[in-house]
């Protein structure tokens, strides 16, 4: 029963902080078409974020996703993490040993080619190969959830090499408290 609750409490967290910007989908902005998050988990950040003169808390989800970066980008119609993406995915790993507070949510992206149940596979696929990556580095399991969204969330919509690349991701979002 317990789980029942925090299961209910994140989705309804999660739920409201994907309506807060009608206007994820357009240019410019949080949520717009330069958002890695694609409109999602790109609300205000948790906790206080600045300290000093303007300065990130290197404890906080702001400096996370500026600093250490929270997406990780996969080659055409793969899961296979390229060096790039391990060293991010090694820096977050870092991040979060040092920050117990804190759980990550792990979405998958692809592009738009292809049919949505199989970039819904695809996305799960790179969702989880983040995942196991941070795993191996030894961040526990327990602290980790993986969503796909395929094709569903872009964050560009395109028919160029250059706007898919963007596209096929997975991206690691910063949340507080415990995932199961």
């Amino acid at each position: 029963m317990k789980h029942l609750g925090k299961v209910v409490l994140i989705t309804s967290v999660l739920a409201i902080s994907a309506c807060t910007n009608a206007n994820r989908f357009g240019a410019g902005g949080p949520g717009g078409a330069g958002d890695p998050n694609g409109g999602f988990g790109s609300g205000q950040p948790l906790g206080s974020e600045m300290i000093g003169q303007g300065s990130l808390d290197p404890a906080s989800p702001a400096y996370f996703k500026e600093t250490i970066g929270d997406r990780v980008l996969f080659a055409n119609d793969t899961s296979t993490l390229n060096d790039d993406g391990r060293a991010t995915l090694a820096g977050q790993a870092l991040w979060l040993s040092n920050n117990p507070a804190y759980t990550a949510i792990i979405e998958g992206h692809a592009d738009e080619k292809g049919t949505r149940e199989y970039n819904l596979a695809l996305g799960a696929r790179r969702a989880s190969s983040a995942r196991d990556y941070l795993v191996s580095q030894g961040v526990s399991s327990g602290r980790l959830r993986t969503v796909t969204y395929g094709k569903e969330r872009p964050i560009e919509v395109c028919s160029t090499e250059e706007c898919y690349t963007k596209n096929r991701r997975a991206v690691t979002v910063i949340a507080a408290g415990a995932t199961s």
